[in-house]
């Protein structure tokens, strides 16, 4: 699209918004033929996903005709809704306006006599609506949305991104089909002050596809983030680190030119399919990928089985390239931004639990097996690869490489044990070190063949990181010292 100034930008934005709310009915709502069916899973989703809102004041931004207002005013303290199309507001009215704690407002989110003080609301709620704003506007009302927002309040928002997945008919469509990370960016960067100078800002909740969308189109470009209001100074602990430190964004293009296109644990695609081979996959099963990276296992488990994917990863940049990668596939794998040892799932939802090279990460594993064990149906099946040690005493040099990673690392049998105390049975503790050491090398040798054009696409910088990072694991490996386990088990 063109670019445009601000006051063009709303008015082709309230032309087409006039011209597809002629029909106030959901159909006409969510631009989609399919969406009584839709609205039927796709709202309790959307709703499971908020905070708490008992008590809370909530502002819902481009409320529409008020498919979520009156859920929301069934639980907050009050909700004010608003719109800037006048017959919309009336028809949320209509339909909402008998429950005593909502109000309703006809009012353009980018005016700035739509204003609110500082700290006054408890929640701010949109669907579908930063997509219709442009780049600038969506950061001068995010820099609003802050200011409003009370300390340890939210910010629910879920957009269109990369294209669209409604099937109606438009004869213009200004729509700002943006990619997730442009999103998280302006959120996570938007700083502001208190009247003392104190500074708070966004940390990242959560940020995840809609499930209703992979489920009925097999679409992952509906996304949306959940944002709480901390001082600036709160520590944001692990997620920080591996979005600044470990897994920066070029940090996970390197992986991915050894790995291959869509991974970033060892062995890539051929690891993959070796270690799914023994899950013996079923069609319709439902497989929890934890640590899922960029993506990769997860659509050759859906595209090879045709098995229902959730992958959950902490890394916000892992994630982000992880729905790039999923447009176009046509396969049911969804993606969360999700920490696993806080991450809720009801009782045996999952047919298999899946995970490489992830949970070195985690502390207490014994309590997070615990909850693999009652994730998983009964027969269902867990397969681990992570990074191990031998047992005993390990070297200073490893030790301080331990610690200065923050892995918590123990030796096959021990990890085997921790599964086999957890309620697992038929536990598979495989020490595959040789294995890992046939693959680095492989790896090591690729990227020194292809030196040239790795310096061209990176840097020196990057090559050499590359290149001394997988000569010292073939060197703690080769001494006995890290050990690569491969675990299999199964849930009574």
């Amino acid at each position: 699209m063109a670019a445009t100034n601000g006051a063009e930008e709303r008015l082709m934005q309230k032309s087409y918004w006039m011209e597809n709310s002629k029909d106030l009915t959901v159909e006409a709502m969510m631009l989609d033929s399919r969406a009584f069916d839709l609205d039927k899973e796709e709202r309790p989703e959307v709703l499971s996903l908020l905070p708490p809102l008992l008590g809370k004041y909530v502002l819902e931004l481009g409320a529409g005709i008020g498919r979520f207002t009156g859920e929301l005013a069934k639980q907050a303290d009050h909700v004010l809704a608003v719109d800037f199309i006048e017959n919309v507001v009336q028809k949320n009215q209509s339909l909402n306006g008998h429950f005593k704690n909502a109000s309703f407002m006809c009012a353009d989110v980018t005016s700035p006599d739509l204003n609110f003080s500082d700290g006054s609301i408890d929640i701010i709620f949109s669907n579908w609506l930063l997509m219709y704003l442009s780049d600038k506007e969506v950061q001068q009302l995010t820099e609003k949305m802050v200011k409003w927002l009370k300390v340890g309040g939210f910010i629910f928002f879920r957009e269109s991104c990369f294209h669209q997945s409604g099937d109606s008919k438009r004869k213009v469509n200004p729509t700002h089909y943006r990619e997730p990370r442009f999103y998280t960016k302006v959120f996570k960067e938007c700083q502001t002050y208190d009247g003392l100078g104190c500074p708070f800002e966004l940390s990242l909740i959560t940020c995840k596809c809609i499930g209703a969308y992979v489920r009925n189109k097999k679409v992952q470009n509906q996304i949306c983030w959940l944002w709480q209001k901390v001082k600036s100074d709160d520590d944001r602990g692990f997620q920080r680190f591996l979005d600044n430190v470990q897994y920066k964004t070029n940090g996970i293009l390197r992986y991915e030119r050894v790995f291959g296109e869509g991974f970033v644990s060892t062995g890539g695609i051929e690891t993959t399919k070796e270690f799914i081979t023994k899950l013996e996959l079923k069609k319709g099963q439902k497989v929890l990928d934890v640590g899922c990276g960029i993506g990769g296992g997860d659509f050759y488990m859906a595209e090879a089985f045709e098995v229902d994917v959730v992958g959950i990863d902490l890394s916000i940049n892992m994630v982000s390239f992880a729905l790039e990668r999923a447009i176009g596939r046509q396969c049911s794998v969804e993606f969360e931004v999700a920490d696993c040892t806080r991450k809720v799932y009801p009782v045996e939802t999952f047919d298999v639990i899946y995970s490489r090279d992830t949970i070195l990460h985690i502390q207490d594993k014994p309590a997070l097996f615990r909850r693999f064990f009652k994730w998983l149906k009964p027969g269902g099946k867990i397969l681990i690869t992570d990074y191990c040690r031998r047992s005993g005493n390990s070297s200073e040099e490893f030790a301080e490489y331990i610690k200065q990673r923050g892995y918590d690392l123990h030796d096959v049998d021990s990890y085997g044990q921790m599964l086999k105390d957890s309620g697992f049975q038929d536990v598979i503790a495989e020490d595959r070190t040789n294995q890992f050491i046939e693959v680095l090398q492989r790896e090591l040798d690729a990227v020194e063949l292809s030196k040239e054009e790795f310096i061209r696409d990176f840097s020196k910088e990057d090559y050499d990181e590359i290149v001394d990072g997988w000569k010292a694991k073939l060197k703690r490996s080769k001494t006995g010292e890290q050990r690569w386990g491969l675990f299999l088990a199964r849930k009574n």
